[in-house]
């Protein structure tokens, strides 16, 4: 046996003198044992089997009406000092953080079994891949495990090659809110959580070990652990550049990350490639330019909306081996949400009879897990194991006025304010107040795994001699009018934006210098069988200079809460920006 193997082994033997298992499961994830955890959980309720006919292999699981989200008020990075989680973070010292989760992990596995999950995030074949072992008394996080990463044997054999893993502990524990954390230790490479069976709590390899964790792993190890899609875009001249792209909740990145083209995009042989839909980690090559993996290898979306109209390719990969969480279903039992289109709901996501006095039929937050691999617009460089090389990054948010249509930053520098100030507007569902404008650095307020001023700073530092960096551009597909009504189509016409960032990159697209960064000419917007007119453009294009002037000062403001942490560059670029926009 290796040393690793050993110290795995070790890990597994203290944390089952800890938890009191019945027994232990060693995972494979093979076709056999997944079938035998299926069944064991339709034994006892875990899941139940949806309509054999038109959903073969689907199963339905319902959480804990408590246990439905993602708690950042109960998610802890645990550092030896506070200022290296940062402002952005919840701290508890390591001892504390430990002492604590501890107390509540004594004993949880009595009657229970303990699994363990070897998985790889990423191509088991990648340098840019890194290993974690998840141990749960969950088997529904072993079937979702499954399907999100590179869970088995391979993985484990990886572990014993590389000799290092992230340790991720988790019980569902009592599902009570009361006795519930994530607790992230970055310096020990290490995750504990107790108290939540849903997904971002539980499957650990996903927000936990992908982005929090990873994020300090990559800073230390000079790469980018991010929360953005990566997608392909093929023009009708057979060359491919991939685009990776970071948005709030809420701001349309699954159906980017799986566009459908236009008609007369696709006519004219235009073609989209999903790489990912959630998480993108990148590491510069030999040849200057950034190269990305998607760490995932499954699809964990949010179920309503998703329809026919809004991501035809999401929906049409949900017919077989999908598992869904907390969606409404219909009187012959195939999944149902809000916006679906098509069916009514006959039992709620709660398991009762749907009464729309109860609210949603579907939980707001349902999900589906499904490989990426039944995505009609799977690419098949997806598991390349150098990855696939980004030609643009791209930073979003919900606007309804200000921000126009897209921008480029004039460099690199730029490109990192631009992603460092990215702000969204919240909406009712999630606040109660519509309009409020949230700070959310390049999407990574809930998932940056240490201060931002460092992470800032971290960007920054791939701006170096012989770097072919990625240009950068940010969008708001999000605009409205003076009626309130959306200037942009959004959806699938989104592509027209691309094409002009792709001729940016090619230099075959002017654009049109302003304070802010460089926009497109009206001319290279192509608006060809939309309904709008060029008034609409030059309103989606339009900069109000004094409202950007009040916008940068907030910036400022919200760059100088991280104090000394924050790049002289950062604040340097602010202040320039300032400049022009005061004269």
């Amino acid at each position: 046996m290796s040393s690793q193997l050993a110290a795995l082994n070790q890990w597994v033997e203290e944390v089952a003198r800890l938890t009191q298992p019945e027994k232990i499961h060693w995972c494979d994830g093979s076709d056999v044992e997944n079938q035998l955890l299926v069944d064991l959980m339709l034994s006892n309720g875990d899941l139940m089997r949806l309509n054999e006919e038109t959903h073969p292999n689907c199963y339905l699981h319902r959480s804990h009406p408590d246990d439905v989200a993602r708690v950042e008020h109960l998610t802890f990075v645990c550092t030896s000092e506070r200022e290296d989680a940062g402002p952005n973070n919840h701290w508890m010292a390591p001892a504390e953080a430990h002492a604590k989760i501890d107390a509540l992990f004594e004993g949880c596995m009595r009657g229970r079994t303990l699994y363990v999950v070897p998985y790889c995030m990423g191509p088991i074949h990648s340098p840019l891949s890194r290993c974690g072992v998840e141990i749960t008394d969950s088997p529904y996080v072993v079937a979702n495990m499954r399907v999100m990463t590179r869970m088995g044997a391979d993985a484990l054999a990886r572990i014993e090659r590389e000799g290092t893993f992230v340790k991720g502990l988790h019980s569902i524990g009592e599902l009570d809110p009361d006795r519930r954390f994530i607790m992230h230790f970055p310096e020990e490479l290490t995750i504990k959580s107790y108290g939540s069976g849903y997904g971002g709590n539980a499957l650990l390899g996903k927000k936990c070990h992908a982005l929090r964790i990873a994020s300090h792993q990559a800073r230390s190890e000079g790469w980018l652990a991010e929360h953005m899609l990566i997608v392909g875009i093929q023009n009708p001249e057979g060359e491919t550049h991939y685009i990776a792209a970071a948005f709030p909740s809420a701001c349309g990145k699954t159906n980017l990350a799986m566009l459908i083209p236009p008609e007369a995009y696709e006519q004219a042989g235009w073609k989209v490639w999903t790489v990912g839909d959630d998480i993108c980690w990148m590491q510069a090559g030999e040849d200057g330019r950034l190269w990305a993996i998607n760490p995932e290898a499954g699809f964990f979306g949010v179920a309503p909306g998703t329809s026919s109209k809004t991501n035809r390719n999401a929906l049409d990969m949900l017919d077989h081996d999908a598992i869904f969480t907390n969606v409404a279903v219909t009187a012959d039992n195939q999944p149902w949400w809000e916006g679906l289109m098509v069916g009514e709901p006959a039992i709620d996501w709660r398991g009762r009879p749907y009464d729309p006095a109860n609210g949603p039929a579907a939980h707001p937050n349902s999900r589906f897990t499904v490989s990426a691999r039944q995505c009609r617009s799977y690419s098949p460089h997806t598991e390349d194991p150098q990855g696939v090389p980004i030609s643009a990054i791209v930073f979003g948010g919900r606007r309804a006025s200000l921000v126009p249509l897209v921008f480029e930053a004039r460099d690199w520098n730029h490109g990192v304010l631009v992603g460092a100030a990215m702000g969204s507007e919240t909406t009712a569902a999630a606040t109660g107040k519509v309009g409020i404008i949230r700070r959310d650095p390049m999407a990574m307020k809930p998932f940056c795994g240490y201060n931002f001023g460092d992470y800032w700073a971290h960007w920054l530092s791939f701006n170096r001699e012989g770097a072919k960096l990625p240009r950068i551009f940010h969008v708001n597909w999000f605009r409205k009018d003076g009626d309130g009504k959306f200037l942009w189509p959004g959806f699938g016409d989104n592509l027209r934006v691309l094409e002009w960032m792709i001729n940016r990159v090619k230099g075959d697209a002017g654009a049109v210098d302003t304070p802010i960064g460089l926009l497109p000419h009206h001319r290279d917007l192509n608006i060809d069988g939309l309904s709008i007119g060029h008034a609409d453009v030059e309103q989606l294009l339009a900069i109000d200079e004094h409202a950007w002037h009040q916008e940068y000062r907030d910036i400022a403001d919200y760059l100088d809460g991280f104090g000394g942490r924050t790049p002289e560059l950062l604040r340097q670029e602010c202040a320039r920006i300032r400049g022009a926009l005061a004269s």
